[in-house]
């Protein structure tokens, strides 16, 4: 692979005006910072993307490296400001703002038990008496576990699977067996797939097209969660995603190996229509379109949306969500008290300290117990809360976050990591080294920095 540095030459950029706040010198400092770290022979990146904004304007973005790298025949294709990315669990956010805007429609509501829109009675078997809501799913307090899976085929229904004596319901391991709906944080993908079929049921469409309707289309964003529908050149953008590996069956990771394809290696297969989808029957199964993880959409349109939450839910003149919908959505609605029984983040080495409705809230905690850190904290030493989601599968690192009272905000998407982050701890945080590093340069090399002019 070419030195990262030398593809900036073909790296699109934001535009002038935006980029203006930015000097060139900071501009090129933390140009070779993030450069750096994508080059870092410890642990590289194939591409990365960047957003920065401050006060409500985008001051800095980049793209470094490839979205699609060299293959027999083919030459390897640079990032640009195109590149979508199949952005993992940053989609879960986004498939909250398309439900807030159900809830803001008065189609859904929060509080309300949601079987009255699926058409069937969904209850946790062990606690047949307490009914589950919407809010209860947004925030990880339904009760429901991925240990019976997330997604299904699209002949599933899923009452097959959520109803005891369903033909996929087996021994009902997608229900906790000791925490009651509401009283308990646990973070699980399938929740976003029940979300997605109460959206359905009350939109009257698929998923993928209902979010196309209520956000994508009006922002006038590419995004969307079914490749298959895309158009052939929106197909090109969308980044492959990496790990180095040893190809040896096990693909153990070796960061001197060969980059394996695990996502979206489109130039090698085109992607396809799940079978049995025109038979499919809305408001059965949602889980089908990916609304935990297969959102495809670019570092700059999550720009946008970032941009729309901060300025009330208007984007470009146009209303998109009611600032109090807004406002409802980020709001805090969980935190963690250790020892209260409140919830659980053991299994993310204690990364969730609080959360919104699909978001989570960035306390900007730090412990370091027997040289381990753990925590949300976003950059060294502290100084930076917010709101947002972070995503990582497939190889693939993101993160979208942003403070609504100062309207600053980071967003990265790395499209592949070279070596198991595991063996790559953070310092402050529950995230890995490489991951901070990223953060710690963007905030203090586009947020923090001073502006041109300033002493």
């Amino acid at each position: 692979m070419k030195s990262t540095l030398a593809m900036l030459a073909l790296s699109a950029l934001s535009c002038a005006s935006a980029a203006a706040p930015l000097s060139a010198p900071q501009a090129e400092a933390l140009t070779r910072q993030l450069a750096a770290i994508v080059d870092d022979p410890a642990i590289s990146l194939p591409g990365l993307a960047v957003v920065a904004v401050r006060g409500g304007e985008i001051v800095y973005s980049r793209q470094f490296g490839y979205k699609r790298l060299a293959s027999p025949g083919l030459p390897a294709q640079p990032m640009d400001a195109d590149t979508m990315f199949r952005i993992a669990s940053v989609s879960k956010l986004v498939t909250a703002l398309g439900a807030m805007k159900l809830v803001e429609q008065g189609r859904v509501a929060l509080d309300q038990d949601v079987s009255a829109w699926l058409g069937y009675r969904l209850r946790n078997p062990q606690f047949p008496d307490q009914p589950i809501t919407l809010r209860m799913l947004l925030t990880h307090t339904s009760s429901l576990r991925d240990e019976g899976g997330f997604k299904f085929d699209p002949a599933v229904d899923l009452k097959e699977v959520l109803q005891p004596g369903g033909r996929l319901h087996g021994k009902g391991a997608m229900w906790s067996s000791t925490h009651a709906p509401g009283r308990f944080f646990e973070y699980v993908n399938f929740n976003s797939g029940i979300i997605a079929t109460i959206m359905e049921r009350a939109g009257g469409e698929r998923f993928d097209r209902l979010m196309r309707r209520l956000v994508f289309d009006p922002m006038g964003l590419k995004a969307g969660f079914y490749l298959a529908d895309f158009a052939p050149a929106r197909i090109e953008d969308a980044a492959t995603l990496y790990r180095r590996r040893e190809k040896d069956g096990d693909e153990r990771w070796d960061p001197q190996g060969p980059w394996i394809a695990q996502s979206d290696d489109f130039h090698v297969k085109a992607p396809l229509a799940p079978p049995r989808l025109e038979h499919y029957v809305v408001g059965t199964n949602g889980t089908l379109f990916g609304p935990q993880g297969s959102l495809r959409i670019s570092a700059g349109e999550l720009a946008q949306l970032m941009l729309m939450l901060m300025n009330g839910g208007y984007h470009q003149g146009r209303q998109i969500l009611k600032p109090e919908t807004v406002s409802a959505m980020l709001a805090r609605q969980w935190t963690l008290r250790p020892g209260s029984g409140n919830g659980d983040s053991d299994n993310f080495r204690g990364l969730y300290h609080a959360w919104g409705l699909g978001n989570q809230h960035f306390t900007d905690t730090s412990i370091v117990a027997d040289g381990r850190a753990s925590g949300d904290r976003l950059v060294e030493g502290g100084g930076f809360t917010g709101v947002g989601h972070l995503g990582w599968s497939w190889g693939l690192n993101a993160l979208f976050v942003f403070d609504p009272t100062t309207k600053n905000g980071m967003i990265y998407v790395a499209s592949g990591v070279g070596d198991d982050p595991d063996r790559h701890p953070g310092r402050f945080s529950s995230e890995a080294r490489f991951q901070e590093r990223i953060t710690d340069a963007l905030y203090r090399g586009a947020i923090a920095a001073p502006k041109e002019g300033a002493p």
